[in-house]
């Protein structure tokens, strides 16, 4: 995409937050927002669990939307499917023995933006009220393996190293108790988990791919739990002086220490130790290396020459359709006339789209006082999601069939050395697994972004045989990776092209969908499945 496209795109995202209907800051939105950074520069509390990255990421940030310049490579295969889990590093260490500060330095030294930082302090159990009482006067033992809620913590790192939408709990210390919105994290490379019982329970240590444990000296490990506790938790001096030698030496002795026999790298002194951590990184590198993918390469030498998919919907060809397809592949059809036959198109393609949602019997009264047997739409919602740039133009053709539709959102661009389609960010609404998805992207060639797009609706767990695929003009080869990869996916476009050629361009195709749109120029290596990205 151009200079002028891509600052033009810019401008219009920061205008639609002002307007925009699904907030971005709910627990439960699927984010990308969450691989950031607190704004501060400064350390932030212990007790705020959110994922991190390095501290001055590759992005470009709005009031609302944070859109990552440096995007998230495929994380699964040809086929659809994962092949390659997260990197988990486990990081064990006494309490205030310098866990978070250790995971932190490792971020910034790795500079990748999908990293997740995930703190144990989130899964402390929900106290009984007889235990609250303990635990206001420092009495209830924070430091026993009881007090960790394992089976949450075992569930959530294990659909975080399988790729999936997780929500995090977020433990208030001064109540003793969780909050009512849980954090979203989604979309980790690599995944940091720090507390004081990272080794004790023997499923989470099989999940881990390096183990760390960091030994600071228990003078310097007191003194910072002192100053922590005191203005962080707002306890007193008295009452964490009591806590310290009535639980957490002594569970430091019987649970902590001994497991830095199990640990791959034993980290002196925290944070300080540059030289281990850049071991650590080294290693980390190398093992994501080792793990990356080339789907576009694979895409583009697979399911040729085979009969067009039965989940394939192509509009009939009538006069009518024929003769807008005309108008809009003709190069010399100005701007306007595009974007007017292009709309009729998309309202035709979002009302054939519906058609394939499940219905049932729905008996009226009419006004004459007789019955009418018709039909109702039988799921919970609909929801679209669109493929920016190019999706986004369908969005109002949505709206108009759809009452009160909900609109999700993903960019996904091409990574210019590498050629494969990268993650850059998406805004998805609350609770999207429980419907029926209308994915719209205007061309798809090789269909390695739409493939991609598919992928993230998957790991926020909507189910294949409820996601519909629409666009304008979709090439052979896209429509069978697709198909390949998802069987369960309803495909509706109206019209397949035959060929692709050695730049990925459908032909006879479309050109340039967004650039014809949004009267902006292409360039060069443009795409036809270019939305913002341009991908392939």
């Amino acid at each position: 995409m151009s200079a002028a496209s891509r600052e033009g795109e810019r401008s219009k995202m920061e205008n639609e937050e002002k307007t925009s209907s699904v907030s971005m800051s709910g627990g439960g939105e699927g984010s990308l927002d969450r691989l950031l950074p607190p704004v501060s520069t400064g350390p932030s509390p212990r007790k705020r669990t959110t994922s991190q990255c390095k501290s001055e990421p590759p992005l470009l940030r709005t009031s609302k939307r944070t859109i990552y310049t440096a995007g998230r490579p495929p994380w699964y295969n040809e086929h659809g499917t994962q092949s390659k889990e997260a990197f988990v590093i486990g990081l064990c260490g006494g309490s205030a023995s310098g866990k978070t500060t250790v995971a932190r330095k490792i971020i910034e030294a790795l500079d990748v933006p999908w990293v997740v930082l995930l703190s144990m302090d989130s899964f402390y159990k929900v106290l009984t009220i007889e235990q609250q009482i303990l635990a206001s006067s420092n009495d209830y033992n924070f430091d026993h393996p009881d007090a960790f809620d394992f089976d949450l913590l075992i569930h959530i790192v294990r659909k975080l190293k399988q790729g999936k939408s997780v929500k995090i709990p977020v433990y208030d210390f001064t109540t003793h108790g969780r909050q009512k919105e849980w954090k979203t994290l989604y979309g980790a490379s690599v995944i940091i988990f720090e507390g004081i019982m990272s080794f004790a329970d023997k499923q989470l240590l099989q999940m881990l791919d390096m183990k760390l444990f960091v030994d600071t000296d228990s003078d310097i490990r007191l003194v910072r739990r002192l100053r922590r506790d005191i203005s962080e938790r707002g306890r007193d001096i008295e009452g964490v002086i009591k806590q310290y030698h009535k639980f957490v030496k002594p569970a430091f002795e019987q649970y902590i220490e001994p497991h830095m026999r199990l640990a791959d790298i034993v980290v002196p002194r925290g944070g300080g130790n540059m030289v281990a951590i850049d071991l650590i990184v080294q290693h980390v590198h190398s093992q994501l290396e080792e793990r990356e993918l080339s789907v576009r390469a694979a895409l583009a030498s697979a399911h040729q020459a085979q009969p067009l998919p039965q989940t394939l919907s192509v509009l009939e060809s009538t006069p009518q359709v024929r003769g807008m397809h005309t108008i809009i592949r003709n190069k010399e059809t100005s701007r306007d006339e595009f974007i007017f036959y292009s709309k009729r198109l998309m309202r035709l393609l979002i009302e054939r789209a519906l058609s394939f949602l499940p219905s049932q019997i729905h008996v009226v009264q009419t006004p004459q006082g007789e019955d009418y047997e018709g039909r109702s739409f039988h799921g919970k919602r609909i929801t679209g999601v669109s493929i920016l740039r190019a999706g986004e133009t369908m969005e109002p053709a949505l709206r108009a069939v759809c009452k009160d539709v909900r609109i999700g959102k993903i960019l996904i661009q091409t990574n210019q050395d590498t050629g494969e389609p990268e993650l850059h960010y998406l805004r998805l609404p609350k609770d999207i697994s429980e419907d029926h998805v209308i994915l719209m992207d205007c061309t798809v060639s090789t269909g390695a972004a739409a493939m991609m797009a598919v992928r993230v609706l998957l790991d926020h767990d909507v189910q294949e045989d409820k996601i519909l695929l629409v666009s304008l003009l979709m090439a052979e080869m896209g429509v069978h990776s697709v198909a390949y990869a998802f069987p369960q996916v309803k495909i509706i476009t109206t019209a397949v092209d035959k060929k692709v050629n050695d730049l990925f361009h459908i032909i006879p195709g479309i050109g340039n969908f967004g650039d014809r749109y949004f009267g902006t120029d292409a360039p060069p290596d443009w795409s036809d499945e270019d939305t913002d990205e341009p991908s392939y």
